[in-house]
């Protein structure tokens, strides 16, 4: 199995309209080769000492280790959320293609 950098990054916001906004403009700057918006969540957490119930939309986001400081840089400029998520999870074996497509689509950045 070929080596990867590849990574899923897991994040949250309040509306998938939102999280639209921030995919296209992580795949504008080439942070990220593609990013999956899941709409429909609802997540419970302790926030500021009371418990939330709120409705969300997932967005996992698929890119290369290399890239993730940037796109932590770029969370701190587009993310709305004060404290967003920002969870990234090693990709261990893959499509071969598919990997080298996140490589090939993350590779020229902009940003």
């Amino acid at each position: 199995m070929p080596h990867t950098d590849a990574i899923v990054v897991m994040t949250t916001l309040s509306s998938a309209d939102d999280a639209v906004r921030l995919v296209q403009t992580l795949l504008e700057r080439r942070l990220i080769a593609c990013g999956s918006v899941l709409p429909g969540a609802r997540s419970l957490y302790r926030w500021q000492g009371k418990i939330a119930d709120e409705q969300e939309a997932v967005v996992l986001l698929k890119t290369r280790s290399a890239r993730l400081e940037t796109l932590k840089l770029a969370f701190e400029e587009l993310h709305p959320y004060k404290v967003p998520e920002l969870l990234a999870v090693p990709v261990t074996a893959g499509n071969a293609k598919y990997l080298e497509w996140i490589n090939g689509e993350t590779t020229l950045s902009i940003a």
